[in-house]
Formats: structure tokens, C-alpha cells, sequence
């Protein structure tokens, strides 16, 4: 694939050819053809370069509702944590109170 920088550096190959015809010296006709196989190329460059943007569009948008579904899990998963720690420390406090019921029954 090439980069902006070498489809620039043909552009402007182009023009300086383009600048450079003198009618007395080249083959119009030719030079015509060279330029328009030149511009075919570019453009099939181009839309080659347009359809796998919207490939990388499509995959950035199925990624991104992977990562949310993943955030939305770890939220899930975090707060049931929290109520399951939460549970224990109520297990424990009544535990604590029922060891000090049976410490007294026992007294």
C-alpha cells in the first residue's frame, strides 16, 4: 500500500511532466495515454485505500461494542461482588453475636 508521501511524490511527477511538455519535442498523444493510466491507477489506489478504511470502520465499531459489553460485565461482576462481600460481613456479624449469646447462655 502506498503512503500519502509516495502518491504526493507521483502527483507532482505528473505535473512536472505535465509542465514540461513542449508540443515540438513529444507525442501528445502518448503522453496523454501515459497521464491517463497514471490518473487510472491512483484512482484504483484510492478506492482500494476507501474500501479497507471502511473495512477498519466497521471493525473499530464491533470492537467498541465488545469493550462496552465487557465494561458492562466487569460493572455486573463488581457489584455483585460488593453484595456478596457485603453478605459475609452481615454472616460475621451475626455469628459474632450468636457466639457472644452462647458465651453468656454458658456463663
Amino acid at each position: 500500500m502506498n503512503s500519502s508521501h509516495e502518491k504526493e511524490k507521483k502527483l507532482n511527477q505528473a505535473l512536472e511532466k505535465l509542465n514540461s511538455i513542449n508540443p515540438q519535442k513529444l507525442n501528445f498523444k502518448e503522453t496523454i495515454t501515459n497521464l491517463d493510466q497514471q490518473k487510472n491507477q491512483l484512482e484504483i489506489e484510492k478506492n482500494t485505500l476507501e474500501m479497507k478504511y471502511e473495512e477498519l470502520q466497521e471493525e473499530h465499531k464491533k470492537l467498541k461494542l465488545k469493550i462496552d459489553d465487557l465494561n458492562n460485565k466487569k460493572e455486573t461482576e463488581a457489584k455483585k461482588e460488593m453484595e456478596f462481600s457485603d453478605k459475609i460481613d452481615e454472616l460475621n456479624q451475626e455469628t459474632d453475636s450468636l457466639l457472644k449469646e452462647i458465651d453468656k447462655w454458658q456463663m
